[in-house]
């Protein structure tokens, strides 16, 4: 029987183990998990911090039992150390420090990432914490179940920053979000960020841009975090959320190439360059839809394509990944921001001759009350008039998310502007309009050509 060996538990490891035994129900998978959480969504650690999800047990996808029952061997608290490509073996370690050696057929890497660590001086002193992982967000509610902090500052104002903000302030602390850049969520255009600035401050955020921090001092029970342009603050514990580096010191250490950020390099079969070892999840490079090229983008809806391409190919499958848009959304407290494909400033480093353009409407018919605003910014290639990107903005249960995912699906099937209004969407006056507020933004767009 052929022998498939996983390392990681999360998107991409479970996803290439479901679907190799989804192929092959006669193939047992053995899954390697450095800690005791397999298939947990983390996405959902900061709506446990907020204790909107009242336990983290909660956030499995399913349980060990769920996945055993499943055909999936698991190895719990397990870290792979070394493997040996000549004789196809894995040498794990347990957190005893007793060592197997397993054998393989197919060897598939889903290490994930790991949060940036800057280097701060204080960083790592008690009251700093990183979140990437079910620990340390346990670790974030002990923490404020124990000592009942009264205030928190937030270094960095992506994704996890904003959810963030909104899972601390939810708990009763009073929040300060510092970020480097011109704005907040750097991923969407700076005016769009600006509104969610307003949304942020609206809601009791303190928001500050252009702030490099500079260090973390203890002084008695509190942090002094200190930084660039005279910026200094007293508070009782700090998050750092500045990005992630992919977790590649084992495939590296057996050759595999890496590329950008020091991800693994992989075609689009999932293959690295190692015979019989394919890589996927934040751990490697993203293929990019629209631009061509890879590069570096960890999210987990990219991470279970992959893993699941991983997974059939490492069964005698030919499947390849269809690449990424980077479509993406967030909950702001009542509010919903999204993306995908390219705003008009990487559509210009792509090559293409990017139109956008601004649109905002109501989310249904106004007479049905309560409607909501919607503001929309599209972009389009100037010379094929195609969709290259969409950005969208409005409260919470106006299908932002939704909506975006009809661009997203426009973009990867290279609609143009002309073709988006024959999509046949639905209607009714409570939910939206006979031209759904998405084909409206795109034929305002159509203006500008």
């Amino acid at each position: 029987m052929q022998k498939i060996i996983v390392i990681g538990g999360s998107d991409a490891g479970i996803s290439a183990a479901l679907r190799a035994r989804e192929l092959n129900p006669e193939i047992r998978p053995t899954m390697i998990v450095a800690d005791n959480f397999p298939n947990f969504s983390i996405c959902g650690l900061p709506y446990f911090i907020s204790h909107e999800v009242a336990d983290w047990k909660n956030l499995a996808h399913r349980t060990k039992d769920d996945i055993e029952k499943a055909g999936i061997d698991l190895l719990l608290e397990h870290t792979a150390q070394s493997v040996d490509i000549q004789s196809r073996q894995l040498t794990v370690v347990d957190t005893s420090g007793s060592r197997k050696i397993l054998e393989y057929d197919k060897l598939i890497i889903g290490t994930g990432a790991s949060s940036v660590k800057p280097q701060i001086p204080g960083s790592d002193l008690p009251g700093v914490f990183f979140l990437r992982w079910v620990p340390e967000s346990i670790a974030i509610d002990d923490f404020i179940e124990k000592h009942n902090p009264k205030t928190v500052l937030i270094i960095g104002a992506g994704y996890i920053g904003m959810e963030m903000s909104e899972a601390l302030a939810k708990r009763g602390l009073k929040v300060t979000v510092v970020e480097f850049l011109e704005s907040v969520l750097p991923s969407v255009d700076v005016d769009l960020g600006n509104k969610v600035r307003d949304i942020l401050v609206k809601n009791g955020i303190a928001v500050n841009n252009n702030i490099s921090i500079e260090s973390i001092n203890k002084d008695g029970n509190k942090l002094i975090v200190k930084g660039t342009n005279g910026f200094e603050i007293s508070t009782d514990m700090v998050l750092v959320s500045v990005g992630s580096v992919p977790n590649t010191a084992l495939g590296r250490s057996i050759g595999i190439s890496t590329g950008m950020k020091g991800a693994f390099k992989v075609n689009l079969k999932m293959e690295t360059n190692i015979p019989d070892i394919y890589a996927a999840g934040d751990c490697v490079e993203t293929w990019h839809r629209i631009v061509q090229k890879y590069i570096y983008l960890p999210l987990g809806t990219v991470a279970h394509k992959q893993g699941r391409i991983a997974g059939e190919n490492a069964v005698g499958g030919n499947g390849e990944f269809a690449g990424s848009l980077g479509t993406q959304s967030v909950k702001i407290f009542d509010a919903v921001v999204a993306r995908t494909g390219l705003n008009d400033k990487e559509a210009a480093q792509g090559g293409y001759m990017p139109v956008g353009a601004d649109f905002e409407t109501w989310d249904h018919k106004v007479y049905y009350p309560p409607a909501e605003r919607l503001f929309i910014r599209v972009t389009a290639d100037k010379r094929t008039r195609k969709i290259l990107g969409a950005q969208m903005l409005g409260a919470y249960k106006t299908e932002v998310s939704k909506r975006i995912d009809i661009f997203a699906t426009a973009i990867y099937h290279e609609v143009t502007a002309g073709q988006f209004s024959n999509y046949d969407l639905s209607y009714t006056p409570p939910l939206s309009s006979p031209w759904d507020p998405v084909q409206m933004a795109v034929q305002n767009l159509e203006k500008a050509f």
